[in-house]
């Protein structure tokens, strides 16, 4: 059943690791102070057998609500998938306190901390891996969806590869051994789905596909 409890390491609230993204929050904080604005913490199942891997929280998204991809678009479109095939149950309904839980399934983002303009800069990403990496680790996992090219980038290394091995692509499948894939979507962000990008049936035949991943 899913949580969101801090059972691998993660940022502190406080964080201070990413000079320009603390400086941010702090912004935030002074603009919105019943908001969240803080590193969000990963979501979902403790024995997760799919994990999801966002790039960032966004401003009025989690960023706002402390829960990954809740308040905005892209939370809209990827937990309306989760519980079209199972991995979540309860209704969504963009507020961390909706009862929703996720099922054999975990989400969190490649940087928690929200970037200006939704673009984290390198130096953060490299800098946020240390609390990535733990988080792909799980026994359970069979596979990896990375939402995004920055996810896609930031777990290979994390899993030790090379990016030249394991190129993104939308819907490519990466067999990083026999017991775990890592599969790869467009970022169901609203300007993806509002450029016809990524579609909604592009998005849950991806979820679909991790459906059977996690169940081979």
């Amino acid at each position: 059943m899913s949580s969101m409890t801090q059972d691998r390491p993660a940022p502190p609230a406080d964080c201070r690791l990413c000079p320009r993204l603390a400086e941010f929050r702090d912004d935030n904080k002074a603009a919105f102070p019943d908001k969240f604005n803080a590193p969000v913490p990963a979501f979902g199942d403790p024995e997760p057998k799919l994990l999801i891997i966002g790039l960032a929280p966004g401003l009025r998204g989690a960023n706002f609500t402390g829960r990954p991809f809740t308040g905005d678009y892209a939370g809209d479109l990827l937990y309306a998938s989760l519980l079209k095939y199972g991995f979540a149950s309860g209704t969504f309904k963009a507020d961390p306190n909706d009862g929703l839980t996720l099922e054999g399934c975990r989400i969190v983002n490649a940087v928690r901390c929200v970037p200006p303009q939704n673009k984290p800069i390198g130096q953060e990403i490299n800098t946020c891996r240390q609390f990535l990496t733990p988080e792909l680790d799980y026994p359970s996992v069979k596979a990896i969806l990375c939402l995004g090219k920055i996810a896609h980038d930031s777990v290979i290394r994390s899993l030790g590869e090379r990016l030249a091995d394991y190129p993104f692509g939308h819907a490519r499948e990466s067999a990083i051994s026999s017991e775990l894939t890592v599969i790869d979507s467009y970022h169901c962000s609203r300007y993806n789905t509002n450029t016809g990008r990524l579609t909604e049936e592009m998005f849950t035949a991806v979820i679909e596909r991790c459906k059977e991943l996690v169940h081979a």
